[in-house]
Order: structure tokens, then C-alpha cells, then sequence
């Protein structure tokens, strides 16, 4: 069947790395995409029609995380070996490196303003760099076990695998390849296992320990723990608005909690391998997941239920990104591409998708957002269709140098290689319904619901208002206070 305006579309593929792909990340002007690898190699994609990319040379092993600065002068890398680069996206790539992690770097994350950068590590720490000066300020200590990410799993060739995986490594299932049946080994652990808040007063980090832990920038100490018993988190990230966190567990799970009130808001199982890596959608009301099983998930947060099963990599997937307005997200994968995608069913004004929703109500609806504690569970199971994208041909452009280029995606091209791409997306149409709940429902209590529901929305919207004033308020608050403490000790000094 044909895709629908609002279903998200695989636009573009890239290659030109050789091994698996840890981290992706838009520039903030949406233009360049950056990519890390188990290669080694920091590549720089220029999202414009045949344009090349540039790989930049300067770890000497795994590259675990990539970020722009928000301004998008500068892009930070963390490593294996050890350290972080800085560098200068542009055709040359000059860098600068950082040292002072005694173990192999997970992650890097600048703050809002970009004058701080934060890196975690294998050693157990958190340390926070800053930008202006280029010097280390502090260091953050309380995990008891590696400040990381879940054992990350991927796949290449016989070669590749001897060579960077060693016999050592255990196994855990087969993959059939063309030729020959692969084993997937533990290979390393995703990438960002932390975050800074929107406004970068908090850090939030994940670890092997089981533990998520909220950290306030002001006093460097630890402000608030979430524990998690049944598996660790390899991924935590905060939504836009700073007000909740949402973590990707290796037991299958994603998980949404307010740290306001301390409590667990939403519950997803809806992958059937570990979740690598999420990414909130720039208005808060989407999360999209990469998981160990191949497959990206979209969650609409309002609904509490999961709308896409996107298929495109045939490996694990262990990065995902939305690009900062939202119409795009790409993804990375073992399979060592880069696939850039249209998300489309952001495009929908809410209020049209809420009096949609209305005409399909029924008593044992999926919690909002807001609720605590579901009241049923999520109804991930239901009718799917499937949306299949036609063949099509690929072209090439010889590589030059350092400069790699990438494959391209004509709407009216794809290979066979890509064919396999599959949307899956689950509805629930109004014939889905019974019958009976449908007309037990009259007409005033749609309408009462209907204004309800418009009320809600208001309100919502009142209260995210409210939030930012009295921020503000707060920041000029500190500020008063920092000028009467400067005033007093001038007054001081003058007597």
C-alpha cells in the first residue's frame, strides 16, 4: 500500500565508514551531519545534494561519541583512546585534544550556552571542561561502576570481526549473512550514557550500577538517584523542557520519568532486543528509540503509545538523532551506514490529532503524559500495516583523498540494497473499535469531552508558561543578589 503524507520516508543513505557506526549528530543549522565509528573516524556530511563528506584522522581507536557546539563552530569526540578532540568543521579539520581521563571516554556533551563540555568515562567520572579557556574544571564521583553505556553489539565481515573483536569475545546470536552465518560479539557500549539539562544546571548519567543520577552543576553534587533493578540504563537523555528524563534499558525497555516528582511517568516494552539510544522530538510530544533488534521506534509521548516501527539497517541500531527544527532524525547501525530520514507525522497540529483521537475514544484509552502510574498497559499489540518503498538505483561519486562520498537516495532511485526498508506503523482506525462502545457513547459526552480535552491542552500550555517565567524570575532573582553582594563588598572595602 502507499505511504501516507504523515509517515516518516527514508530520504538518503550514506557510506563511507568501515566499521560500525556509535554516534550521530546534526549541526544546529541542519546543513552537516557528523558521525563517529569503530574506524576510527570522524566523519563531516554535507547534507546538500552530491556534496562531499570529510573524514577527519586523530583517534587511535574507537570513536564512542560526536556533538556540535550550539553554536556549531566546533565539534567535540570522544574516544577509546582515552581522550576528547575538539575540532574545526570545515574542509581541514584541525583539532585540539584533551586529556585527563584515566580509562576509554563514553561520551561528550556541551551545555546549552556552549561554554562547558562534559565527557564520561570508564574511570567512574564525570569531568566538565571549559570552552573559553580550554582547561579542565571539575570532576563528578559517585557511580561505582563505569560511567557507560550496555555492551553494544554489532556486525561486518569474518576479517573485520577477527581482527577488532579477537576469539575472546562471547556470543550471543547469528546472523545469516549472503555467504556465510556471522556471530555477533560484545563489542563495545553506546554512546552519551549523560546529558546536560536545557539549561545546564543539571547533568544527568547512567551506569553499569543500575543507577541514573541527577547531578547539580552549581554545587557539583548529587541531587537525586533513580535505581533501576531489573537492568541498567545504556542511554539517558532529558526532553526538552528539562522537566523529564528518558532512559534506554538493556532489559527492552524505555522509560520516562518526571524529575520534578520523582516518579516513573511511562513504561514501553516494545523492542525484543536492548535499546541503545533515544532522542527526543525538539517539541517534547515524540521519542524515538535504536535498538540491538535492527528496528527505530516512535513513541508519541501525549497518546502513550507507539506509532512507527521503522526497519532500514540490517544489523543493531545504536544511534539515533533528530536534527534540531525536527524534520529530520538519522540513524546509525552495525551495518556501518548512515541513514538519513523525513519525519513528516510531526506535521500534524495537535489539536487536529486530538479531535481525531476523540472520534476513535474508548473507555480504556492510553494514559497522557501527565498521568502517573499508567492505568492499563500500553496497547503496543494491534493491527499493522506495512509500507514497502520501491526499488530503485543507486549512484556513486569516487572518493578524493580524505574526502569520502556518500551514496544518495533519489525518491525515484533506490537500490536493492535498501529495499528491504520497511515502515510498520500501528493504527487504530475507528472499524477497530467495537461497535457497541462506539454508540454507547453519545454525542454531549464527545462534546464535553472534546472541551475537556481543549481545556487540558490550555492549561498545559499555561503551566509550561508559568515554568519559564519563573525561571526567569529566578535568574534575575540570583542576579539582584549577586549585584547586592558585589555593591556591599565595594561598600566595605571603601570604609
Amino acid at each position: 500500500m502507499a505511504s501516507s503524507p504523515e509517515d516518516p520516508v527514508l530520504e538518503r543513505y550514506f557510506k563511507g565508514h568501515k566499521a560500525a557506526i556509535t554516534s550521530v549528530d546534526f549541526s544546529p543549522n541542519g546543513k552537516q551531519l557528523a558521525t563517529g565509528s569503530w574506524d576510527t573516524f570522524l566523519m563531516l556530511w554535507s547534507l546538500r545534494p552530491q556534496a562531499r563528506a570529510f573524514r577527519y584522522v586523530g583517534h587511535k581507536d574507537v570513536i564512542t561519541s560526536v556533538q556540535f557546539s550550539p553554536l556549531g563552530n566546533l565539534l567535540a569526540s570522544a574516544s577509546r583512546d582515552r581522550t576528547i578532540r575538539l575540532w574545526i568543521p570545515d574542509k581541514r579539520g584541525k583539532s585540539s585534544e584533551f586529556k585527563a581521563h584515566t580509562a576509554p571516554v563514553r561520551s561528550v556533551d556541551f551545555s546549552a550556552d556552549g561554554q562547558f563540555l562534559a565527557s564520561a568515562s570508564e574511570d567512574k567520572s564525570i569531568k566538565v571542561w571549559n570552552m573559553y579557556r580550554q582547561r579542565f574544571l571539575y570532576s563528578l564521583y559517585r557511580h561505582t561502576h563505569w560511567v557507560r553505556c550496555a555492551n553494544q553489539r554489532w556486525r561486518s565481515s569474518i576479517q573485520s570481526a577477527k581482527t577488532r573483536l579477537g576469539a575472546d569475545c562471547g556470543s550471543d546470536h547469528e546472523l545469516l549473512t549472503d555467504k556465510f552465518r556471522l556471530k555477533l560479539k560484545k563489542a563495545g557500549k553506546t554512546t552519551r550514557p549523560f546529558r546536560f539539562s536545557p539549561d545546564g544546571r543539571l547533568i544527568v548519567s547512567c551506569s553499569e550500577d543500575k543507577t541514573i543520577k541527577i547531578w547539580d552543576t552549581t554545587n557539583k553534587q548529587c541531587v537525586n538517584n533513580f535505581s533501576d533493578f531489573v537492568g541498567f540504563a545504556n542511554f539517558v537523555a532529558f526532553n526538552p523542557n528539562g522537566t523529564c528524563i528518558a532512559s534506554a534499558g538493556s532489559d527492552h525497555t524505555v522509560k520516562i520519568w518526571d524529575i520534578r516528582v520523582n516518579k516513573l511517568l511511562q513504561h514501553y516494552q516494545v523492542h525484543s532486543g536492548g535499546v541503545n539510544c533515544v532522542s527526543f522530538h525538539p517539541s517534547g510530544n515524540y521519542l524515538i528509540t535504536a535498538s540491538s533488534d535492527g528496528t527505530l521506534k516512535i513513541l508519541d509521548l501525549l497518546e502513550g503509545r507507539l506509532i512507527y516501527t521503522l526497519q532500514g539497517h540490517t544489523g543493531p541500531v545504536f544511534t539515533v538523532s533528530f536534527s534540531k527544527g525536527g524534520e529530520l532524525f538519522t540513524s546509525g547501525g552495525a551495518d556501518a551506514q548512515v541513514l538519513l530520514w523525513r519525519t513528516n507525522f510531526d506535521e500534524l497540529n495537535y489539536k487536529d490529532v486530538s479531535k481525531r483521537n476523540l472520534k476513535r475514544l474508548h473507555f480504556d484509552s492510553p494514559p497522557h503524559l501527565l498521568d502517573i502510574y499508567p492505568r492499563t498497559p500500553h496497547p503496543h499489540e494491534g493491527r499493522i500495516d506495512t509500507v514497502e518503498t520501491t526499488e530503485t538505483t543507486v549512484r556513486t561519486l569516487p572518493d578524493k583523498g580524505e574526502e569520502i562520498c556518500g551514496y544518495f537516495l533519489n525518491p525515484s532511485l533506490m537500490s536493492s540494497e535498501c529495499s528491504p526498508t520497511i515502515l510498520k506503523k500501528k493504527t487504530e482506525d475507528i472499524s477497530d473499535l467495537p461497535s457497541e462502545s462506539q454508540r454507547s457513547i453519545p454525542l454531549a459526552v464527545t462534546d464535553a469531552l472534546e472541551h475537556i480535552m481543549e481545556q487540558l491542552n490550555v492549561l498545559t500550555q499555561t503551566v509550561s508558561i508559568l515554568e519559564q517565567r519563573l525561571t526567569l524570575t529566578e535568574d534575575k532573582l540570583k542576579d539582584c543578589l549577586e549585584n547586592q553582594q558585589k555593591l556591599f563588598n565595594a561598600i566595605q572595602q571603601k570604609i
